[in-house]
């Protein structure tokens, strides 16, 4: 007959045995997701600069992109300033055969943002947009937009910013259709939609 110390000692170590696989399946889990979850940094250097230039212009008072008639006195006066979310686009950067963000000067490339105010849909929001050339090596990030002036037209100017295969691009390309719908999600959650 089994007594009931015995009992109580072969459940206790049962409990603590159960205890232990249920502890490795978990930490076998944790390890199996972290691993399939993506990096927040991307590894390629196109995906980082993507990532800091839309930082770079996220961050940057909109009067430093502001261009094609748009003025800052347009944005709300809120004490608390509206979120610029931007999509982006890069056409390239020099030098062209660098592999380490940190190496990078020059990106070109184009933007499009909007001035995320509370309750404003997508559709009638302040938006900046257009070819920009950014100087990676300052800190923080330079930020030069194509605008046409009095005597130089758009296009003119733009050939003049731009190397002629990036301004070819820019005459062409903006946003492509995957960065146009990040961007409008990333919008509606900070208008609060």
């Amino acid at each position: 007959m089994i007594s009931r110390e015995n009992f109580a000692g072969w459940y206790r170590n049962r409990l603590v045995w159960v205890a232990v696989i249920l502890l490795a399946v978990s930490a076998g889990a944790v390890v199996l997701v972290n691993r399939a979850r993506p990096k927040a940094e991307p590894a390629d250097l196109q995906g980082q600069i993507m990532t800091r230039m839309r930082t770079t212009l996220e961050q940057a008072d909109p009067g430093q992109h502001n261009h094609a008639g748009h003025s800052v006195q347009q944005v709300a006066t809120a004490e608390e300033k509206p979120a610029v979310i931007c999509g982006v686009r890069v056409y390239g950067y020099e030098p062209a055969a660098v592999t380490a963000l940190a190496d990078v000067r020059t990106v070109y490339g184009f933007h499009l943002c909007g001035v995320a105010e509370q309750k404003r849909p997508w559709d009638v929001a302040v938006k900046l947009a257009g070819p920009v050339i950014m100087d990676m090596s300052t800190e923080p990030p330079g930020i030069q937009v194509v605008e046409a002036t009095a005597d130089v037209m758009f296009v003119d100017r733009l050939r003049e910013m731009f190397p002629d295969k990036y301004a070819d691009l820019a005459l062409k390309e903006a946003l492509t259709d995957s960065e146009m719908a990040d961007q409008r999600r990333r919008y509606d959650a900070a208008a609060g939609l």
